[in-house]
């Protein structure tokens, strides 16, 4: 008897750890369901968040050619592109033909089953094929539908054509540096990236209102304005200024070329990057240095030039010769590799200090894997793949990636089926007539 009343125990406790393990990997928006109409990388990266987050996701796609993203970035080898696999996961996908009013209402009725529509076409292109607003609240007025667009909705360039490149030029991120200077090569994809998670945030906003409300609504975002948002500070100096006159950076008021902040005139020799032996680079960000000086000194090993010159005495003097103390610090930290470098300073004290890392170390940064920013999804056709992960811890409900990335059209039959209430009759009659 005990050893059966130890047995229906341990299976108690088995069945409500099941229970939990169940219930954390339903995610936050398990029940919601997301129609998504989206092409490249803004719109489906968006969509792909709120499936990492329990939502089910149904890729419309265009039933001959489908998302150009399919083809971006393949591998030689097998065919497989990450930009598709990240942007496209936790989706199913339902090739049609939007061009067919019978098409176009095939989408409709997925569209009234729904809770989210998102599409970042051309508000011209919806309107059209009978996707816009005003049609699809018709059908069903707790809908939020949800537009991404190059540089927002109103205006004479509402309907203009943008990819990532311009997003990230028109806020200004390309001239970052300064007025005069040759614009900087973008870190590709940053305001799609950028677009993706705003519209997603607004999408979660509307949800939570319908909730407390009990209405739909229309989301939009765009390429322009997620870029100045993230450009959050720098706007905002341009807009809030004094007598004219931009409020300078404690920096910049110390800097000898003023309005030429550069890596030797930083304002701040201590808030700065340097090259080390190896080639690599190492950045310190100390605001106010006086405190870490004595442990930073110790570990550049007390150098006669930094440690005996009244010039580097205090903060307020560091920063008033920053440029004749970088050009110390450069020669000292070109003496020895980044890593011993990095061993030495964080051994002498609490220092704000880092590797500057290249993409390929950031992708196998430590960090980034025990936290899960980058995870291992086992692909059922590539085998275990890392990717990178959903950034925003939830104790009770993660984020995860539950299914690849589609097939090209490899769910139209069954959500036609399962969603749409069609038999295989009505199916292959539709495939036969090049609907779907």
């Amino acid at each position: 008897m005990k050893d059966l009343a130890t047995q229906a125990i341990k299976d108690s406790e088995c069945s409500a750890t099941m229970a939990q393990s169940e219930k954390k990997g339903r995610g936050p928006l398990d029940g919601i369901r997301i129609i998504d109409w989206t092409v490249w990388q803004q719109g489906p990266v968006a969509a792909a968040m709120l499936g990492d987050l329990g939502a089910e996701v149904i890729k419309v796609e265009e039933r001959e050619r489908g998302d150009g993203g399919r083809a971006m970035f393949q591998l030689e080898t097998t065919g497989a592109s990450p930009y598709w696999e990240m942007n496209n996961r936790n989706k199913r996908s339902f090739t049609v033909d939007l061009k067919s009013s019978e098409g176009q209402a095939l989408v409709r009725g997925l569209i009234a089953k729904s809770d989210v529509f998102i599409q970042n076409f051309r508000p011209s292109v919806a309107e059209r094929v009978g996707l816009g607003y005003e049609r699809l609240r018709e059908i069903n007025p707790r809908l939020i539908y949800a537009s991404a667009s190059a540089f927002g909705p109103l205006g004479p360039e509402s309907k203009a054509r943008a990819y990532d490149l311009l997003g990230q030029a028109r806020a200004g991120l390309l001239l970052r540096s300064g007025e005069d200077e040759e614009p900087s090569m973008p870190d590709g994809g940053m305001a799609d990236q950028m677009g993706a998670i705003m519209l997603a945030y607004g999408v979660l906003a509307a949800l939570m209102a319908r909730e407390k409300h009990g209405i739909g609504q229309k989301v939009d975002t765009s390429l322009f304005g997620s870029m100045l948002w993230l450009r959050g500070l720098p706007i905002a100096r341009e807009l809030m200024r004094q007598n004219g006159e931009r409020v300078p950076s404690p920096m910049a008021r110390h800097m000898k070329q003023q309005n030429k902040h550069s890596r030797l005139d930083p304002g701040n020799p201590l808030w700065n990057t340097y090259k080390c032996g190896d080639g690599k680079w190492l950045a310190m960000a100390t605001v106010q240095s006086d405190a870490h000086w004595p442990a930073i000194l110790a570990a550049l090993g007390s150098p006669a030039e930094l440690a005996g010159d009244q010039r580097f005495n205090d903060h307020i003097s560091r920063c008033e010769n920053a440029l004749e103390c970088v050009i110390i610090l450069d020669r000292i930290f070109a003496s020895r590799t980044r890593d011993e470098w990095l061993a030495v300073l964080v051994a002498n004290g609490d220092l704000p200090v880092c590797a500057i890392n290249t993409t390929e170390d950031a992708a196998v940064d430590p960090q980034a894997l025990v936290n899960d920013y980058v995870t291992t999804f086992d692909h059922p056709s590539y085998g275990p793949m890392q990717t990178p992960g959903f950034v925003i811890g939830l104790s009770e409900t993660p984020a995860r990636i539950h299914r690849k990335a589609p097939e090209f059209g490899e769910h139209t039959e069954e959500l036609l089926i399962e969603l749409l209430g069609k038999d295989w009759e009505a199916v292959t009659d539709l495939r036969e007539r090049r609907v779907i």
